[in-house]
């Protein structure tokens, strides 16, 4: 009888589990399994709304074209180029500024608050921000720049390896605070106590930062760099209002030519069929660093 009236509990318990759930998992559907199905579908059709032409089934005739594009592989490189340079220097910046404030001392407070403003400042208003700095003739950059002797008329924007560096230099500064406050929590959480046992046994501070805080660090690493994967997949703003993907395309990236394909040309088949693709690419990136990240781990438990 016990047996039979706690299946029934169970029963009941999971019943409630279920119809709690139940809301959660219909917005999911609506917002996103829905969208995505409509994406994939429109993305085998040709359709344009800048054209009275009923829409007509391709197959995979927008993914071809796509792939054999040089303006899509010209904006792929423009990601990945900002995605390998922006995450290794904002993960070492980060480490170093949360370093320098996992430490007791006065304005220690106000300081990390100053941190969350450029994470907190919306990104269009950072990119108009950052044109005002950039600016050739008038912006505070050149400047202080032609104050300490160098060329006063340096062409940020205009000069197309500059303007490139331009945007990194603007998610550097927006999103360094960011990754520093990640770490400085995992920082925080390590116990005192290894850190005092590291020292019993005679290790340096290096030892200790590479041994002992660096693996400890690790899980909060993974985390960072995975979420920077996904962010920088989606820059879109800097790169529209401080360059627009020019001079010509040579700042355009993946996001910014979705944004021209569907917006400007109004290509509704083959920027569903951009969509997509990048969702695949994010996807292998993600699940390649994430079986880096697990094989790098078995190698340290083995060693």
């Amino acid at each position: 009888m016990k047996k039979k009236k706690r299946s029934s509990i169970r029963k009941n318990e999971l019943k409630f589990a279920a119809l709690m759930a139940l809301p959660g998992l219909v917005a999911l559907i609506v917002l996103v399994a829905g969208p995505l199905a409509y994406m994939v579908y429109n993305s085998a059709f040709s359709k344009s709304l800048a054209a009275p032409i009923p829409p007509r089934p391709v197959g995979f005739k927008n993914y071809i074209d796509l792939l054999k594009s040089d303006r899509f592989w010209n904006a792929f490189k423009n990601t990945m180029v900002i995605m390998g340079i922006g995450i290794p220097v904002q993960s070492f910046l980060g480490l170093l500024m949360a370093m320098l404030l996992n430490r007791e001392f006065k304005g220690k407070r106000l300081i990390v608050a100053l941190f969350l403003i450029p994470v907190m400042i919306t990104p269009v208003v950072s990119g108009f921000q950052w044109k005002i700095i950039f600016h050739e003739r008038f912006g505070p950059l050149n400047y202080i720049l032609g104050f300490l002797g160098f060329n006063p008329n340096i062409p940020w924007l205009a000069k197309p390896s500059l303007a490139l560096a331009s945007i990194l230099i603007m998610d550097t500064w927006q999103w360094t605070p960011f990754v520093a406050l990640v770490l400085l929590a995992g920082l925080s959480s390590i116990p005192r106590q290894v850190y005092e046992a590291a020292n019993v046994d005679g290790a340096s501070s290096w030892q200790i930062f590479w041994r002992v805080t660096m693996p400890l660090l690790r899980p909060i690493f993974t985390l960072v760099v995975l979420l920077r994967i996904i962010f920088i997949f989606k820059i879109f703003d800097p790169v529209y209002i401080l360059t627009g993907g020019g001079p010509g395309i040579s700042t355009e990236t993946l996001s910014v030519y979705t944004y021209y394909s569907g917006f400007k040309h109004f290509n509704i088949g083959r920027t569903a069929a951009l969509a997509v693709l990048q969702l695949v690419i994010i996807t292998i990136i993600a699940q390649l660093y994430m079986r880096f990240v697990m094989k790098r781990r078995e190698e340290v438990q083995r060693s």
